[in-house]
């Protein structure tokens, strides 16, 4: 078991820690949760023995970590999956640290095929990937066989299968009765895997419960309810129901209604007591995420703003109009409009150059009324004109080139 009693660090004039006390039990998954810059990494550090807490104590088994005889035996962590010698294969990190802890060798194979790492225990670990990274280090963790767990963002950069894999692991290690303490920004991943959650901001304590507990605790549940779209008027009668009856009722924007202050049979009564039929009335209970974000809306560092891109903005010439704004840009679901037709026309082409060497006039591609007049066309309301005859070519002018076929013939002659 973890117990840390009032405690507190300070850097300087930072405090990362300030009076923190609580418990973590073996036989459960705990999740170290908190925004960034909250302390979870100091934390974990003291636990460790790797930063001297100001004030207050930290205890593994009820003693700290620099006093547990052969403590690697005892207590796994992964706090960074680089901190690895890149140039010492996978295989001879391990072994390092299995001789250093008087385990033996061939425990390190075992772990290596408990992560998945066997086919490239020969290879540097500076050409892994992030994911093989994590692999890695949960095997280091997991090389004295310890009943003490710490896991610092241990899902970082894994793929879904690796993902899934780790939080079975995590379970499995809790059913055997190990203490497992987990830190992560993952809240739908925390939900899945964590029994117990343990939350922090700006360096204190915010809650110590169960998920179940802290959802409860965190957020309300409310009863989603959809009358007829296409008969707006019982949604009105449904609403006032509701609210004579003793609910609060709020207008979603599909058009459903979110009710609160009552259950789901009262609002099925009520509403067939109103003769209103029914769509939909289903209930929503918050995510670990929801509840989360809620708690610790007021103990956030780091918030980021709307990037407005003024500096990239080119001002427009004297006298320039500003754009107009766009009804709905910027929403969900919005497009922007097609670019307007030319001339009139959605795919007109484009006018060819004129002159003697330009190509064909302007209007010979049959854009109606384009271009310039036909010399040949016949007035309106008289019979066509015959185009002139075309003059025979003058002696002085080469002749035209003959076609490739006859070109043919008077090879085959010769």
């Amino acid at each position: 078991m973890i117990e840390a009693v009032g405690l507190t660090k300070r850097y300087g004039d930072k405090t990362a820690v300030y009076n923190l006390s609580f418990q973590v039990r073996p036989g459960a998954v705990t999740g170290f949760l908190g925004p960034n810059g909250s302390g979870k990494s100091t934390t974990m550090r003291m636990i460790l023995g790797l930063d001297n807490p100001t004030s207050g104590t930290v205890t593994i088994g009820g003693y700290p970590y620099r006093k547990l005889p052969n403590a690697p035996r005892q207590v796994g962590a992964l706090l960074d999956a680089k901190a690895v010698h890149g140039g010492r294969a996978a295989r001879n990190h391990l072994l390092s640290l299995a001789q250093l802890s008087g385990i033996p060798a061939r425990r390190v194979d075992e772990v290596l095929g408990v992560v998945g790492l066997q086919e490239v225990a020969r290879k540097r670990s500076k050409g892994f990937s992030l994911g093989m990274g994590q692999r890695l280090g949960i095997a280091a963790a997991l090389l004295g066989d310890p009943q003490v767990l710490l896991f610092d963002e241990p899902v970082n950069g894994l793929d879904p299968e690796g993902i899934l894999w780790v939080r079975n692991l995590m379970k499995a290690l809790a059913a055997e009765g190990r203490t497992v303490f987990v830190s992560s920004h993952l809240m739908s991943e925390m939900a899945l895997t964590a029994d117990h959650l343990i939350v922090i901001g700006r360096g204190q304590l915010l809650a110590d419960m169960s998920v179940t507990d802290f959802i409860s605790a965190n957020s309300a549940d409310f009863a989603r309810v959809r009358t007829p779209d296409t008969e707006p008027q019982l949604r009105e009668k449904l609403s006032s129901a509701l609210t004579e009856a003793g609910g609060h009722v709020l207008p979603e924007q599909d058009g459903a209604l979110r009710v609160t202050g009552l259950p789901l049979p009262r609002i099925s009564d009520l509403a067939y007591e109103a003769g209103v039929r029914l769509w939909e009335l289903s209930p929503h209970q918050a995510s670990l995420e929801e509840a989360y974000m809620r708690m610790t809306q007021g103990a956030v560092d780091y918030r980021s703003t709307i990037d407005q891109k003024a500096s990239l903005q080119q001002q427009p010439p004297p006298g320039a109009q500003p754009p107009m704004p766009v009804p709905g840009q910027g929403q969900p679901g919005w497009y922007a409009p097609p670019p307007p037709q030319q001339g009139g026309q959605p795919f007109a082409m484009p006018t060819p150059p004129s002159g003697p060497y330009g190509g064909a006039p302007a209007g010979a591609y049959g854009a109606p009324g384009a271009g310039a007049p036909n010399p040949y066309a016949a007035p309106q309301g008289q019979p066509p004109v015959a185009a002139p005859p075309v003059p025979a070519a003058e002696p002085s002018q080469p002749a035209p080139a003959a076609p490739a076929a006859d070109l043919t013939k008077s090879e085959d002659a010769r």
